[in-house]
């Protein structure tokens, strides 16, 4: 059988390091090629490390909650054939036999300690270390009289006593507030108040970007509200017809990934970004969209999106919701990005004033669709109104760019020919 090494995967160069986080796999387990053997977690994805070969996992170097380096061996396998199979069973076979030898072999060695009179002179060393351990605990000299001719259950029952004693004796010294004061702290320990997990690489970096955000940029907010009814209409007028011809259903994502990349032309201000004291314009349209995931909030990047057509948008959104569900997504995903979009809707917000992606500047936060009275041309009507809010670095975004960019916004969903002619 021939080694083979478990490698860290290559880590992007905006990545550091990984933290190994699970290993599906024991020591004397066979493995398949291409079985997920060991979870990492970088400070954006999970990555699954997966076997080399077909073989037995002999060592495993990187234990769980160890940081690893890109290349980094984490195991070692021996490698299989499928002619060694029966090897493999044998190597197995005799792995267990050889744990539960020794397994028999213990449990003599303790029946003898046991069971086998002890000299006056080896007297000290006849209690086990359990037996010890409480000697120890309840501060009773090693030396006390013992029978060694005595059975061991006489002789465990005499610590005992001894120890109960030296429990009694202890109780009445302690005033009625200190085994009150006791009692409480036993309680508390014992009852489950709160619980404590470790937070996962990826919270530990949506945390460290959040307030990095927060103290490194002039932040603020611009709302308006946006009449859904056009967009609604047009996905009950095409979407049959839209899901039979490309295979998915038609969003309202697309719509407004399309009406973001239009506002983004009229007023590139926004997509740029500072770099000390100069102004990065972008000539491309990359445009994050912000997904939760079970492990936290994730930003995948649709690449080029003024060159997507509506059912590529919803294809590739669909991908990245799958894919992040399932912790599949890769590294380069999540790299880039001009403007991040993202849904509060979904889970019911109503407002809200998201948090700038940096190095973005903007980023545009949609809601939840809700029947409002609004007053149109002097009538009130009943209509489906959204709120929007668009978060913006004051620093390089005026308030008049920041609100021609809502209301450009606005006026694309209400009248959505307007791209067409490009106005």
């Amino acid at each position: 059988m021939k080694a083979i090494n478990i490698l860290v995967p290559d880590l992007p160069e905006s990545i550091n390091d990984a933290t190994v986080i699970k290993w599906y796999k024991k020591i004397g387990d066979k493995v398949f090629y291409d079985d997920n053997i060991v979870d990492i977690e970088t400070d954006k994805v999970m990555l699954e490390v997966s076997s080399p070969c077909d073989g037995i996992l002999e060592i495993i170097l990187e234990e769980e909650g160890k940081i690893v380096k890109s290349q980094q061996i984490l195991g070692q396998i021996n490698q299989i054939s499928d002619i060694d199979n029966n090897v493999c069973n044998d190597h197995i076979l005799e792995q267990e036999n050889h744990l539960l030898n020794e397994k028999k072999i213990f449990i003599n060695k303790e029946k003898e300690a046991i069971l086998t009179p002890i000299s006056q002179d080896n007297q000290k060393n006849f209690f086990t270390p359990s037996m010890r351990r409480a000697i120890k605990l309840q501060n009773i000299n090693n030396n006390c009289s013992v029978n060694t001719n005595v059975e061991t259950g006489n002789k465990i029952n005499h610590v005992v006593n001894i120890a109960k004693t030296k429990e009694q004796e202890l109780d009445k010294n302690l005033s009625n507030h200190d085994v009150l004061d006791l009692k409480k702290s036993h309680e508390k320990q014992n009852n489950h108040f709160e619980y404590r997990v470790k937070m996962t690489r990826l919270r530990q970096r949506i945390a460290e970007r959040l307030l990095y955000s927060k103290n490194n940029t002039a932040m603020l907010t611009t709302f308006n509200e946006v009449n859904m009814n056009s967009i609604i209409l047009l996905r009950k007028k095409y979407g049959e017809d839209f899901k039979k011809k490309y295979n998915i259903k038609i969003g309202f994502m697309s719509f407004f990934v399309k009406a973001v990349v239009q506002g983004l032309k009229n007023f590139p201000e926004i997509n740029a970004y500072i770099d000390e004291t100069d102004i990065v314009f972008y000539k491309n349209f990359d445009i994050s969209i912000a997904i939760s995931t079970p492990r936290g909030l994730i930003t995948p990047v649709l690449r080029n999106a003024d060159k997507m057509s509506m059912s590529e948008i919803e294809k590739k959104i669909k991908e990245f919701s799958i894919k992040g569900f399932q912790n599949k997504i890769n590294i380069k995903e999540l790299i880039g990005g001009n403007f991040t979009i993202t849904n509060a809707g979904v889970f019911g917000s109503l407002l809200s004033t998201p948090i700038i992606n940096p190095p973005q500047t903007a980023i545009l936060g949609i809601h939840a669709i809700q029947e409002r009275a609004v007053v149109i041309d002097g009538k009130i009507k009943i209509l489906p109104m959204m709120y929007l809010a668009l978060s913006y670095d004051h620093r390089l975004i005026d308030g008049k760019e920041s609100v021609g960019f809502l209301i450009n916004i606005k006026n694309i969903l209400e009248d959505f020919t307007r791209l067409s002619i490009d106005i």
